[in-house]
Parts: structure tokens; C-alpha cells; sequence
């Protein structure tokens, strides 16, 4: 089945589920060089006068390069019967294995950005800002907790989105 370009008024996924629990894979690059991660913090919501998405990437993966070096990045969701993929790809480093190769994924393009074609539904972004999340401006306590064992903070991408896709 092939994806069909939707606007994105009419999406009305719960994106709490779609992104929390779901899981999504963030991936960043080009055709012939790129990198994929699991993921499940983001969002989606409206500003600048422009529908967007919100991504965070820590700088210790390998994902961080290619979401630094390129302006496009995308959101590829699946359903459940692919839970094995997302699992996967939030396992393994791209430095150290071909995660797309292992999976079977079949890489396509849409916007300029690279997803997959075993996705149920595409979000392509391209960059807006980012900005390294920093202990001094956290408010609550259990933020930094979250951090603790492990300071190795995210940075969050804000991405326009270019388009929705589903199948």
C-alpha cells in the first residue's frame, strides 16, 4: 500500500500513544547515508505560525551527527507488529551495526527525507532550531533526576513539518 501525502488538520492520532508508548523511529541523513533511532519524546503542536515536531536526541548517539549535519529529518511509526524493529533500533549503536540492514527495512524518500516504507505513518521536519537542554533552566527536580545516573543531556530539535503520510 502506498502512502498518501494527509493534511495535517486532519491527523487525530492520539500523539501522547503514537509517540510515548508506540515508539517512533527518528532517522536523519540522506539516500546513501543516514542513521535511525528508536524513540518516544517529541511532539507535535503549532509554532512560529507553522505546524511542528519536537525531537530530543542525546549528543552520545550516533543519530546526534546526522540530526547536527542535516536540515531534514523524519518520524517513521509502525504498528505493532513491528515492535521487534523498535526494539532493535534502541538496542543497538549505528557505529557499530547497519540497524536499517538488520531489520529488513526498506529505505524511501519523501520531502528529502528518509523513512521507511514497513511505516504506517510518516512525519517529515525540517530543522528550525535546536538548543541543548541545560540543568540551570529546569524548574523541577525530578527533570534532573532523570539525569542523574547519566548527564548526558538532549538536545531538542524543532522541525516544520513538510508532510504527514500514511498508509
Amino acid at each position: 500500500m502506498a502512502f498518501q501525502k494527509i493534511d495535517p488538520k486532519t491527523f487525530h492520532d492520539n500523539v501522547f500513544t503514537r509517540i510515548g508508548s508506540d515508539w517512533f523511529l527518528l532517522t536523519a541523513g540522506n539516500e546513501d547515508c543516514c542513521n535511525t533511532m528508536t524513540a518516544a519524546w517529541g511532539g507535535l503542536g503549532f509554532l512560529w505560525n507553522k505546524n511542528v515536531a519536537t525531537v530530543y536526541v542525546r549528543k552520545s548517539r550516533h543519530t546526534f551527527g546526522f540530526m547536527e549535519e542535516n536540515d531534514i529529518f523524519t518520524m517513521s511509526f509502525f504498528d505493532p507488529s513491528h515492535r521487534d524493529v523498535l526494539n532493535y533500533c534502541g538496542s543497538k549503536l549505528g557505529r557499530d551495526v547497519d540497524k536499517i540492514k538488520e531489520c529488513g527495512l526498506t529505505k524511501i524518500m519523501l520531502d528529502g527525507g528518509v523513512a521507511f516504507e514497513e511505516a504506517d505513518l510518516v512525519i517529515v521536519c525540517k530543522k528550525l532550531h535546536h538548543q541543548e537542554l541545560a540543568p540551570e533552566y529546569f524548574t523541577n527536580a525530578s527533570v534532573e533526576e532523570i539525569y542523574a545516573a547519566d548527564p548526558d543531556y538532549h538536545t531538542m530539535y524543532i522541525g516544520e513539518i513538510l508532510g504527514m503520510y500514511r498508509k
